[in-house]
């Protein structure tokens, strides 16, 4: 495994809540590390408050709003054209379910469900984009950030279009997120690259589960930890397809060990991005 001081690493939503925290450990590791907002005001104050805190100037960031994926591509390569080289990607980025009273239906800039847009097509999407940069410095790691929600998707109504529920919406794109994480393990195998997703913990100090519950439970920072642990553990070099809870190896919901449920979602999401 490539020493942390020589890493190049990308961390998506990384201007507030677990994503910055990540970013801000790593940082203080000795990485490279490559940010990622929607706002330029926040991503430069992230930045700055990191370069204070840790004296790292191997920092950089990069914008790009989730709900667009013509914005996805836009990052994609902007990364690629400054780095050819990419040692690992933290697919952190994400929003929650919101306020649970508002059933009102959300879409994204390309007209899809606005939590299966932005959770996961987009990552979905972008890791696609950056495999090359990967594949550059195998062995690399992709990490995608789960969630201990998680609901079987509808493929008759995988946008909510009937029966919209927030908590649904949020749910089954979390989902969503770990049948492509052991896909794409599957096809990484043997090539040099891990595939692995975490939920880094329940009811975190986070914006959006303070939006969602009104309270929470565990640390931001805990949660960085556990993202860090399967983002740069030696314990897991060369393990691929897994979903941890926090530091320990666990299992998802059925659905996402069902071959043809995820056949199924990878080339709903090839369409859905025009791939």
């Amino acid at each position: 495994m490539t020493a942390i001081q020589d890493q190049v690493i990308l961390v998506t939503g990384s201007t507030d809540g677990i994503g910055k925290q990540t970013a801000h450990d790593l940082a203080k590791m000795g990485a490279t590390v490559l940010l990622h907002g929607r706002s330029r005001e926040r991503a430069e104050v992230t930045l700055q408050e990191i370069f204070a805190a840790t004296g790292s100037d191997r920092l950089e960031y990069y914008l790009a709003d989730f709900s667009s994926l013509a914005d996805v591509r836009r990052l994609a390569e902007a990364v690629r054209s400054q780095h050819c080289t990419l040692n690992t990607l933290i697919n952190n980025a994400g929003i929650g379910a919101g306020d649970l009273t508002d059933t009102q239906r959300a879409l994204s800039q390309d007209g899809y469900e606005l939590r299966l847009a932005v959770n996961y097509l987009a990552p979905f999407l972008l890791t696609h984009l950056l495999l090359p940069c990967l594949q550059h410095t195998v062995p690399s790691r992709i990490i995608n950030v789960a969630s201990f929600g998680q609901q079987p998707i509808d493929f008759e109504n995988v946008m909510l279009e009937q029966h919209y529920d927030p908590m649904q919406a949020y749910c089954q794109s979390k989902l969503a997120g770990i049948m492509f994480t052991f896909d794409l393990a599957e096809e990484l195998k043997n090539k040099g690259i891990t595939v692995n997703c975490l939920n880094p913990g329940s009811r975190l100090n986070t914006k959006m589960v303070r939006e969602m519950f009104g309270e929470y439970r565990g640390s931001v920072q805990s949660g960085a930890d556990a993202i860090i642990y399967v983002a740069t553990s030696h314990q897991l070099e060369g393990v691929t397809g897994k979903y941890f809870d926090q530091m320990q190896e666990s299992q998802a919901i059925a659905q996402a060990y069902n071959h043809q449920a995820r056949q199924k979602l990878w080339q709903l999401s090839k369409s859905l991005c025009n791939m």
